[in-house]
């Protein structure tokens, strides 16, 4: 049976987003289409490999030949989206795999994401194993122009920086209510004894 395609070709809007305060948040995917709205959780880092790998397939196209004067190099004026995500959110399913294209026909990104399954995860013992990876049972399509992809990388950096500021010394998140540095082990540092 082929799976189920929430497919957006192309949305009115796509963005990554977060619900919850710092510390705590849960990251989206979330794609609108007039009334259809399709949210998708997944982990920090997943939203900064996809946006990156998105900002590197974009710098790549637009260094060939083929797409000059197509591909952007910021996020066009117009096009940025601050606004949070649209509410209600229901989570159709949680980020596996994610696959990412360039489809030079229609000059747009194609991002694919599946779902995350425990039969997917492979032990290191079972690395040289061949494996046959099950067939999702949904996926979600969205095909962006290289302008909404350029701001969807904008928002991305945005969020992911809205978070827990960085501790200066062992670069391990701060929460609200204090922070325990490894780099200190609870000691303060002391100046050198003189001659």
């Amino acid at each position: 049976m082929p799976p189920i395609t929430h497919g957006f070709d192309p949305p009115e809007r796509f963005v990554a987003g977060t619900v919850g305060p710092p510390g705590s948040r849960t990251f989206f995917l979330q794609a609108r289409s007039g009334v259809r709205v399709v949210s998708v959780s997944l982990e920090k880092q997943q939203v900064a490999a996809l946006a990156e790998r998105v900002d590197e397939l974009l710098d790549e196209v637009m260094s060939s030949e083929t797409a000059s004067g197509v591909i952007p190099a910021v996020a066009p004026l117009g096009l940025e989206d601050a606004n949070p995500l649209e509410q209600p959110i229901e989570e159709e399913f949680r980020a596996g795999t994610m696959t990412l294209s360039w489809d030079p026909d229609d000059q747009r990104i194609v991002i694919e994401v599946f779902p995350f399954t425990e039969a997917a995860v492979v032990t290191p013992d079972q690395v040289d194993q061949d494996f046959e990876e099950p067939e999702p049972e949904e996926v979600f399509l969205v095909r962006i122009d290289a302008g909404h992809a350029r701001a969807f990388v904008k928002r991305a950096a945005q969020v992911l920086d809205a978070g827990r500021p960085s501790c200066p010394f062992c670069g391990n998140p701060i929460d609200p209510d204090g922070h325990l540095c490894v780099r200190a082990n609870g000691f303060r540092r002391r100046d050198p004894i003189g001659p």
